[in-house]
């Protein structure tokens, strides 16, 4: 028999935006029982092809000023609002987890299928997030991607950020969003 109340679980996630999410987060225990649910992932090879880096507090405060500046120096041209929009980003949630991704390029697993691993663990953690009563969000943007931020934050060559997941209580109550329908996705594969 199907367990409908994990697929209704499954049904009612939805991503709260990193604006709405306030205080309290989750404390340390909590967080290590989501951590502990988000890292039932596949896995192919047991690498575990992830590690995490919180931020709380000032630290996320710090890290926003460096994205100012860094803001900066991609773009000195940049609008005075865009520089101010990149010193808030990790401003609002209470706490921010970063998924990293420690990938083995030499092993047999392909890097792809690695990076697949460490961005289930993104999603297994918003779904964790979100029955631990919580609300969260998974954000890239830009500097998910630049080298001087993953340097500023101790990453290392095989290392790369997969998520910002930020992490609250709900501010508001989010409306869900329309979801695609699954029947117009799914095709009969014919030889």
């Amino acid at each position: 028999m199907p367990d409908n109340c994990f697929m209704q679980a499954l049904d009612q996630r939805l991503s709260v935006p990193s604006r709405q999410l306030g205080e309290p987060a989750p404390d340390a225990d909590t967080l290590l029982r989501m951590l502990q649910s988000a890292v039932r992932v596949p896995d192919h090879g047991k690498l575990v092809p992830y590690r995490f880096l919180q931020l709380r507090g000032d630290a996320r405060h710090a890290l926003g000023e460096f994205l100012a500046q860094r803001s900066r120096q991609r773009d000195p041209q940049a609008a005075e609002a865009v520089v101010e929009k990149d010193r808030l980003r990790f401003s609002h949630a209470p706490l921010i987890v970063t998924v990293i991704a420690r990938l083995q390029p030499d092993h047999k697993v392909p890097v792809q299928e690695q990076l697949l691993t460490a961005g289930c663990v993104c999603f297994a953690l918003l779904q964790a997030a979100q029955g631990a009563g919580f609300g969260a969000q998974w954000l890239t943007a830009w500097m998910a991607y630049d080298a001087e931020v993953s340097r500023h934050l101790g990453l290392v060559g095989n290392e790369r950020i997969v998520g910002f997941i930020h992490i609250g209580t709900p501010k508001l109550d989010v409306p869900d969003r329309e979801r695609p329908d699954p029947a117009t996705l799914l095709q009969d594969w014919q030889p």
